[in-house]
């Protein structure tokens, strides 16, 4: 194995590994409907909000670096929903879906040989594909952490 299929595989499973912390699937399982739209006291935000934000957050970073027509959001509102509750009992689950399915597109591209990682992109002010991936990495872990406090407030988190 080269050097640069190790570093490869090393950003692909980073999108996802629970090496030093619980995954988002484990963060989002057996959270009753009801508490999902939770603020509990103290924090701006419930579990619904922040894994429509991660959603988000996640996709957009995946649109920017394969997307030469690429529209930056506006900072804060198009990044996260206005609602502390799922719009309806579908929502949820279409939202940790939609995650896991940009997620795997992010591994994938992580993983392609043709792209350089070191490249800058070709749309962008600067950034480059090796930044895009750490940066979604690290938006993920920090809130996935977020995720665990609201669980832990709520009752939720043994």
């Amino acid at each position: 194995m080269t050097v640069d299929q190790e570093l490869r595989g090393y950003l692909a499973r980073l999108l996802d590994w629970e090496d030093a912390h619980v995954g988002l699937d484990a963060a989002i399982e057996g959270l009753p409907a009801a508490q999902r739209g939770i603020q509990p006291a103290g924090l701006p935000y419930s579990c619904w909000q922040l894994l429509e934000h991660l959603r988000i957050g996640q996709a957009d970073i995946l649109e920017f670096c394969r997307n030469p027509g690429y529209r930056q959001r506006q900072w804060p509102d198009e990044y996260w929903p206005k609602s502390p509750s799922p719009p309806d009992p579908d929502a949820w689950d279409a939202s940790a879906a939609a995650v896991r399915r940009d997620r795997e597109a992010l591994k994938t591209l992580a993983n392609d040989p043709s792209l350089d990682l070191m490249a800058k992109i070709p749309h962008g002010t600067g950034q480059t594909y090796l930044r895009e991936l750490l940066l979604v990495a690290d938006h993920t872990a920090y809130h996935i952490g977020q995720l665990i406090v609201v669980r832990r407030l709520l009752g939720r988190w043994e």
